[in-house]
């Protein structure tokens, strides 16, 4: 009897563990499920509703659901992806089949198991207007940085600095070994002005340049002015040089006849643009010309006759300058044979070069000899170096005379001025050519 009676018990409690799992069991069944909500519906364009505007779609409702958006007009359903818990995004590109407004109703479905919900919502005010574009800023370049001539460099001497550059920046400059961040003051809209007043244990570094630096907003740029030789007083007036046509020459077929020449005003304070006044055949053509410190051109067809070119100018220190000389535009009947022509194809004078290596192409006749020599002028404003010989090299033109040679200054300074002579020569017979080319400017 007692043995049974512990039979029993011990069968009562190996069920036990069965009875409380199955007493859990109840709990999860009777959990209840997500409910099947859309609480909200936001749409955005990138440009209006034309067709080609993309729609970006953002609803949030019941997580694990299917969710698709139909907008009135729009021939299919947009399925949106779950890319968080409760939130489902999507997109849709506008075709030129949709008939899509401002007014048109969007309707979003969620389903979440065999529950459905839809909701009706429509376009934000204004979402058809196409968004203004932002002008974009103006490039940040410094057109001038310079220093004042003075009479002597020495202890107690004063550097004054000028830049030109974007209104409302900060400006400073640097001068190697001596000092460091010196501010520039905006005395007028773009031109900071500030100076230096050199020690006696100061030394200038001829072989380091002074850099000035702008700022405006979160960008910055800088311009650097060598310093091989020192300053003087400005009493000597600008030269006009490398003239096109040159003085006496017979122009062949006027059409786009190009009459320029560059301003070398060494060791001046440059050349002012506002000052420079040109005259071909009587007529004034100041207005028409592109005018800088560094060069002047004028192209115009012109008939045939003689013409005679008078340029004026001043520098900034009120030196004059006065420079006059003519050619002739003939007809190819009466011009005169040229036994060994010479022309360049690939850049047209005064014409503005990148950095790094600039090829040249011409044509002359078949197989004659071209000895081409690059002379590289840095900007002779204030501060100044010394001229460089870039390229001296002997080419020959191809069986169609064609030739062409590449040259790549070592330290191509922003303004610096590369005179290129050339001379083609075959058997007795020459022909002599200039062309005047400047490095970008920033």
């Amino acid at each position: 009897m007692k043995a049974q009676l512990r039979n029993q018990v011990a069968a009562l409690f190996l069920m036990l563990p069965i009875a409380a799992a199955l007493s859990v069991l109840p709990t999860v069944a009777i959990a209840q499920p997500a409910e099947a909500e859309l609480r909200s519906l936001e749409v955005s364009s990138d440009g209006g509703l034309s067709a080609g505007t993309e729609l970006q779609f953002t609803v949030e409702g019941a997580p694990r659901a299917i969710v698709r958006v139909r907008i009135d007009g729009v021939k299919r359903n947009i399925v949106l992806r779950e890319t968080s818990r409760g939130v489902y995004t999507g997109a849709y590109t506008v075709t030129r089949q949709d008939r899509i407004s401002e007014d048109s109703p969007i309707r979003a479905t969620l389903r979440l198991r065999n529950r459905t919900v839809m909701a009706n919502y429509s376009f934000p005010a204004g979402i058809s207007r196409p968004p203004v574009a932002a002008a974009p800023p103006s490039a940040l370049k410094i057109d001038r940085f310079f220093m004042a001539p003075i009479d002597k460099i020495e202890p107690g001497s004063e550097l004054r600095f000028t830049l030109n550059g974007m209104p409302g920046g900060v400006a400073e400059f640097d001068i190697p070994g001596i000092a460091d961040n010196v501010r520039m003051r905006e005395t007028h809209p773009g031109v900071y002005e500030g100076a230096y007043t050199l020690r006696r244990q100061d030394k200038l570094t001829p072989s380091r340049p002074i850099v000035a630096t702008l700022r405006v907003g979160d960008r910055s740029v800088t311009s650097a002015m060598t310093a091989a030789t020192p300053p003087t007083a400005d009493a000597k007036p600008p030269v006009i040089r490398n003239m096109a046509p040159r003085d006496g020459e017979a122009v062949i077929d006027g059409r786009a006849v190009a009459v320029s020449g560059t301003f070398d005003d060494a060791g001046g304070v440059g050349v002012d643009p506002a000052t420079v006044r040109i005259m071909l055949g009587g007529r004034n053509i100041t207005s028409d010309s592109q005018i800088t410190p560094q060069f002047f051109t004028y192209r115009a067809d012109l008939p045939l006759g003689r013409y005679a070119v008078e340029v004026t100018a001043r520098d900034r220190a009120g030196n004059a300058v006065r420079q006059a000389w003519s050619f002739d535009v003939v007809s190819p009947v009466s011009a005169a044979p040229v036994a060994v022509p010479l022309q360049i194809t690939s850049h047209g004078n005064n014409a503005v070069i990148e950095g790094g290596s600039t090829t040249v192409r011409g044509r002359t006749s078949p197989g004659a000899l071209v000895d081409v020599k690059v002379v590289g002028i840095p900007p002779l404003v204030g501060l100044f170096g010394m001229s460089q010989n870039v390229l001296q090299q002997r080419v020959q033109a191809d069986a169609s005379g064609n030739f062409s040679f590449t040259f790549a200054p070592q330290l191509p300074l922003p303004g610096t001025r590369y005179e290129i002579t050339m001379e083609s020569n075959k058997g007795n017979m020459k022909a002599e050519s200039t062309l005047v080319l400047f490095q970008k400017q920033g």
